[in-house]
């Protein structure tokens, strides 16, 4: 029997949130296949400061089920009809009559709601920092870490080899390194010690694309360190963006952006061809909905969405919805819009494809990659960015079918490669 320490750290730190990130999302997966295996002794750990502590079982299936009952909650907040949805209503009328709105819709923030969520992270932590329970490390055991966190203290890894554990390393993106200007002070060396441990400590890296491979690879070959052998795995969707029968939200054409507002996100551009196309169309202007929490250095885009008379008019920006709620908006989308700059992934893009939604997207490697079918555009050429936003509301596209990525599917090719003959 294979025994798995598994990293639950961002379990224990965010686990529960009701807007989860994509890390988090692949957390949660593979703690559930995890937990579904009884083939496999699974240990809960989580990491500080290089070290690992044991997390209590009921304290890791505690979390599992509180976030799969949200999700649940979310699907079926989504599904029911009527009022007690004051959100999403307001955001369908917006959408269904836009001559009648003179403002946008804006997100509100929960205040409130933060302040409690942080203080129960906080008291999680701290619950479990009073109370470590010791770890003794197995020979031959596998270390899983598919969050990041903790990896930036570059004695972990070593520790963990030293004992004769194999760490197995997910590897979401490169951006701090490559992108330092989008990333907080401090985040690309934090993200260099992460890539450097794994690389010379790792048993096995799974990488989420081909593109995040190819830069861990140049990554490893710039600084002399192993040249990595990587088991690129495309994360799966989750359930609300599989169903062929998703009821789109039936409107006037309007176009969605996913995703937390933040720099690499180049959503001050987007915002920028937004007012452009106003002058263009005027009334005749179609809405835009971001759909994301506020991120860190995000004030050229909240000084157009709170103070330009064109994005107060035609913009509108929503944080609470649940995924079913958002695929039905993306479904009944002209198109989703995604013009980043850097993306390890990139799951809108892959939702709204396999909702059948056509995309245009800034031609960046992983979305060549992944994205077929999707519009690719230079993610600064302007013009190119209107033309393409016109041509989907005046010549839609045929909405293509798309092979989605699964769950099933990724780990079809982790379990092989990881657990070996015991999965």
């Amino acid at each position: 029997m294979p025994v798995v320490y598994f990293d639950a750290s961002r379990l224990l730190l965010r686990g529960g949130r009701p807007s989860p990130t994509g890390i988090d999302r692949v957390v949660f997966a593979y703690a559930r296949w995890l937990r579904s295996k009884p083939e496999v002794k699974l240990t809960p750990v989580w990491s500080r400061m290089g070290y690992l502590s044991r997390l209590s079982s009921r304290r890791f299936n505690h979390l599992v089920d509180m976030t799969a009952r949200r999700a649940a909650a979310g699907r079926s907040r989504a599904a029911a009809s009527g009022p007690g949805r004051p959100s999403w209503d307001a955001l369908a009328a917006a959408l269904r009559q836009p001559e009648a709105f003179e403002r946008a819709l804006r997100a509100a923030p929960n205040a409130r709601g933060a302040a409690s969520q942080i203080q129960g992270y906080a008291a999680a932590v701290l619950s479990a920092m009073a109370r470590p329970l010791e770890i003794r490390l197995e020979r031959g055991a596998l270390f899983f870490n598919v969050n990041h966190y903790g990896l930036e203290h570059p004695l972990l890894l070593e520790r963990l080899v030293r004992v004769g554990v194999r760490p197995v390393v997910m590897i979401h993106d490169l951006i701090p390194v490559n992108f330092p200007e989008f990333c907080s002070p401090g985040g690309a060396l934090r993200h260099q010690r992460r890539l450097e441990g794994v690389l010379r400590h790792a048993d096995r890296i799974i990488t989420n694309s081909r593109s995040t491979a190819d830069e861990l690879t140049q990554f490893a070959k710039a600084r002399d360190l192993p040249v990595p052998s990587c088991l690129a795995a495309p994360l799966g969707l989750e359930r609300a963006f599989l169903q062929e029968d998703v009821a789109p939200l039936e409107a006037a054409p309007y176009f969605v952006c996913v995703g937390t507002i933040e720099p690499r996100k180049n959503l001050a551009f987007l915002l920028s061809v937004w007012r452009r196309l106003s002058e263009r169309l005027g009334p005749k202007t179609p809405p835009l909905v971001l759909v994301g929490r506020r991120g860190w250095e995000n004030e050229a885009v909240i000084d157009q969405l709170e103070r330009s008379p064109a994005i107060l008019r035609w913009v509108h920006e929503v944080n609470d919805l649940g995924d079913l709620e958002v695929a039905r908006l993306i479904r009944g989308a002209a198109a989703l819009l995604s013009p980043s700059f850097a993306e390890g992934f990139n799951l809108p893009v892959i939702e709204a494809l396999s909702l059948s939604t056509p995309v245009i997207a800034s031609d960046i490697p992983v979305h060549r990659e992944l994205a077929v079918g999707a519009s690719l555009v230079d993610a600064l050429d302007g013009p190119a960015w209107l033309e393409a936003i016109e041509r989907a509301v005046t010549s839609p596209p045929a909405r293509r079918p798309f092979e989605a990525p699964t769950w099933e599917g990724h780990f079809n090719l982790v379990g092989p490669a990881t657990l070996g003959p015991f999965d």
